[in-house]
């Protein structure tokens, strides 16, 4: 892929639907890789938003196992942007994809996760979480690709 970026003007609208999901983690310290591979389903929130639900198998040291997690995608403080919220509400980072990319960090007890978002195009995302501290040295890759709907 080339290192152009995809404007989005606004990330709720483009991120609706069902994307499949690719994912590696290297642990840095260990030298251990795993692979997550899945399903996001980004679906309507009453009152604005998405609700962000992942399935699929995460595979760690020769052993797979089912893997989920939901996140909340709720209309941000400026128009086309989006601030992410753990399934239990608490604020996980901000999102604003007008230039194709964004860089946010969230600190989680003394490691500190820096994502950078980038957009390739109509239905390719990519994020790139790197957590560096004393519990952790990772990185977590993640490639999304849109599904296409389908009864049409």
């Amino acid at each position: 892929m080339s290192d152009e970026f995809w404007p989005v003007p606004d990330a709720l609208a483009f991120l609706a639907g069902r994307w499949r999901v690719e994912r590696s983690v290297r642990d840095l310290a260990s030298g251990d890789e795993g692979r997550f591979t899945g399903t996001t389903d980004f679906g309507q929130l009453d009152g604005g938003g998405l609700l962000h639900q992942e399935s699929g198998s995460f595979r760690w040291r020769g052993v797979s196992r089912p893997a989920e997690r939901t996140l909340r995608f709720l209309p941000g403080p400026t128009p086309g942007t989006v601030e992410v919220r753990f399934a239990d509400g608490r604020f996980f980072h901000d999102l604003d994809l007008t230039t194709g990319r964004h860089t946010a960090d969230h600190p989680c007890a003394a490691d500190l996760y820096r994502g950078e978002f980038s957009v390739r195009d109509r239905d390719h995302w990519r994020t790139v979480w790197r957590v560096r501290g004393p519990a952790k040295d990772l990185v977590l890759s993640t490639d999304y690709t849109r599904e296409p709907l389908s009864g049409a």
